[in-house]
């Protein structure tokens, strides 16, 4: 498995513009939101308790993120619960909870391709589809530094992403001299 400083490290090195960053509050915790509606729609019981895929799927990639980093793990753990707990709502109390989810999930991915043409860079997940998990770490990180929390962390990735972006950018200009 990675390091949390080399996932971070992969995903900010196209990740830097900072509107690029800012769509991406907006347009990940949709993209969230809408696939733990779509994923709350499949049930089962479990000891009578009724259980959703989503919640199911939150618990794995908890998990995967407390392996990462537990203080940003904590801190996900914090915004996912509230998530889960409204997109199980309208999973399960509203009248056309496939449409709403589905909407949602396009406009999300929307404002994502938005941000890359501001980046001018492909998003990380085209080359690594584990950033598409990575994407809710690497703005809980950019919380966390946004109020000085995590300060090594931030200093730890922020100078590979660049070194890795350099890298990217040489490539291309390569591919596109060829």
């Amino acid at each position: 498995m990675k390091s949390a400083i080399e996932q971070l490290s992969t995903y900010k090195s196209v990740h830097l513009n900072p509107k690029n960053i800012r769509t991406h509050f907006f347009g990940v915790p949709m993209i969230i939101w809408s696939l733990f509606v779509l994923l709350g729609l499949i049930r089962f019981s479990y000891e009578s308790i009724e259980v959703s895929i989503a919640m199911v799927f939150m618990l794995m990639v908890l998990a995967y993120y407390f392996m990462l980093h537990v203080k940003l793990a904590v801190g996900l753990m914090l915004f996912i619960i509230p998530v889960l707990l409204t997109s199980d709502y309208v999973a399960t109390q509203t009248s056309h909870p496939l449409v709403l989810a589905i909407a949602v999930f396009v406009i999300g991915w929307a404002i994502q391709f938005v941000g890359h043409k501001y980046e001018k860079a492909k998003p990380a997940f085209i080359d690594d589809l584990n950033q598409l998990l990575i994407g809710p770490f690497f703005l809980m990180a950019e919380v966390y530094f946004m109020f000085g929390w995590q300060k090594q962390l931030e200093q730890d990735i922020t100078p590979i992403a660049r070194d890795k972006r350099r890298a990217l950018e040489a490539k291309r200009r390569e591919q596109q001299a060829s």
